[in-house]
């Protein structure tokens, strides 16, 4: 009997076949190869972690579906190019603006979903005392995380040249990188507030039941 709020078998293999459905979708004539690579690279190591953990280290059942949630929008940036998503070409047609958001989409999603690891982690791990504290870390772990991989993208555009225009999405906006920031910090503030009492109550059961 599963006794902890993670997935059932059941929800384990809808995880996984959601997951492997938007990779191959995916991966199947992307607009750029290279930038698909960089793109879908992070999905494919959260899933090594994933299953590596999945005995010794098992997640709450939100944390594992906002997770696929994260792959999925970072499958979808890949096959297109974060610059070029079809469903956001029409948003800013709509809206009259002038580029395509849907790298914003993908930063506040960032800062949301890693909010929502390191507070599991930090509550179950006993790293920090106290809920503000833990709260107000995740955030700052969503920000240096954020901000790591502002430097990765510029470590990519230096050693690829042209090839990371598509994968750095700025679209010529100069304050693209102090955006993508401020949009990771305002997913990881919803991540510590909107959902604390939803992943509290699933935290709760697994501290109950000695998982942690």
């Amino acid at each position: 009997m599963n006794t902890l709020p993670r997935p059932t078998t059941k929800e384990v293999i809808i995880w996984l076949g959601i997951y492997v459905l938007a990779l191959t979708w995916s991966g199947i004539t992307p607009k750029d190869r290279f930038t698909w690579f960089l793109e879908v690279a992070p999905a494919l190591m959260g899933l090594a972690a994933l299953v590596l953990t999945w005995r010794s280290f098992p997640l709450t059942r939100l944390t594992y579906w906002l997770i696929l949630i994260h792959c999925i929008i970072l499958m979808v940036g890949g096959h297109y190019t974060y610059a070029e998503v079809p469903l956001f070409d029409w948003i800013r047609d709509l809206t009259g603006g002038q580029r395509n958001n849907y790298d914003k989409l993908g930063h506040l999603a960032q800062g949301l979903i890693p909010a929502v690891i390191a507070r599991e982690l930090l509550t179950r791990l006993r790293v920090i005392n106290g809920r503000i504290w833990t709260k107000f870390f995740a955030v700052c772990f969503v920000l240096a995380f954020s901000a790591f991989y502002e430097l990765i993208e510029w470590w990519v555009a230096v050693f690829s040249g042209e090839d990371a225009t598509a994968f750095l999405g700025t679209q010529g906006y100069v304050w693209d990188t102090q955006s993508d920031m401020f949009l990771a910090l305002i997913g990881g503030i919803l991540a510590v507030t909107l959902l604390a009492p939803w992943q509290d109550r699933q935290l709760e059961k697994f501290i109950r039941n000695g998982a942690g």
